[in-house]
């Protein structure tokens, strides 16, 4: 099975402690999903710039299919990090190359061939997802992250089946509520990271609500895109919710433990 992960990549830099990695929101979950088996493409735009080397080499090196990264004139996106007791803390964001990203017609009829078409709330894929769900009727997943009330949710809505909503006050009657909108809007399924607290399903039957598993934490960047990469591996392998629900929650637990967005994360 092949996913394709349409969106943005960048470098985070902790200048305090002096290192840097290649991720962003699609790449981290097609990472993810590389490690578990799945054969992952990604669709995106890198610099020419020394981070943008280290994107197209450390991706090659794990094995995700680049023939549609697009290598640009300018500089790789920075995400500039901080890492306090285990909690990484966002600063500034440089976008680069990204600022102005496209996708050809060739990117969408390419998109289009995977079982998966996953995006994410920075990929900028928002306007061509109509035009993937034309020629595929694949499965579509997007993730929002925590901007539950951004207008993407309601541009997208039409095409998306698995919905990723990031929500850290824990399982009450406004996410459920939310989740329940969300599917009346058209998804199958929608899905509320819950942080420490687990995870939140809506199915349009009924509630599916899970926890987490143990772990030391050693910095949180990257849970939740892997929650998501263990997601949409169980989805894909027509397991139950709560099994994806499981795996989801352990390919976390596992990212948590170490310092980047995936295990065996090389850093510079």
């Amino acid at each position: 099975m092949r996913a394709a992960m349409i969106g943005d990549n960048c470098i985070d830099y902790y200048e305090r402690l002096g290192r840097w990695y290649p991720t962003g929101n699609v790449v981290d979950t097609g990472v993810n999903m590389k490690k578990l088996g799945m054969n992952v493409s990604l669709i995106s735009t890198t610099g020419t710039d020394e981070h943008g080397k280290l994107v197209v080499r450390t991706l090659n090196e794990l094995g995700l299919d680049l023939s549609h990264l697009t290598i640009k004139e300018g500089m790789t996106a920075v995400t500039y990090m901080d890492l306090v007791d285990g909690e990484r803390i966002h600063g500034e964001y440089v976008e680069g190359v990204l600022e102005n990203m496209e996708f050809s017609e060739e990117d969408i009829s390419f998109a289009a061939e995977h079982e998966l078409i996953h995006s994410a709330l920075w990929g900028k894929a928002e306007n061509i997802l109509g035009e993937i769900r034309k020629k595929s009727q694949r499965i579509f997943s997007f993730d929002y992250a925590d901007r539950l009330e951004d207008p993407i949710i309601r541009i997208t809505a039409p095409y998306i089946d698995y919905g990723f909503f990031s929500y850290h006050s824990g399982r009450d009657p406004f996410i459920e509520d939310y989740l329940r909108e969300r599917v009346s809007h058209g998804m199958k399924q929608a899905i509320a990271t819950l942080g420490e607290k687990g995870s939140l399903v809506y199915d349009g039957k009924e509630f599916y609500e899970y926890g987490v598993f143990p772990c030391e934490v050693v910095n949180t960047i990257g849970a939740g895109d892997s929650f998501i990469a263990g997601y949409l591996y169980g989805v894909l392998n027509g397991i139950s919710i709560e099994k994806c629900q499981e795996t989801g929650a352990r390919l976390a637990s596992e990212v948590i433990g170490v310092f980047g967005p995936w295990t065996e994360q090389r850093s510079e």
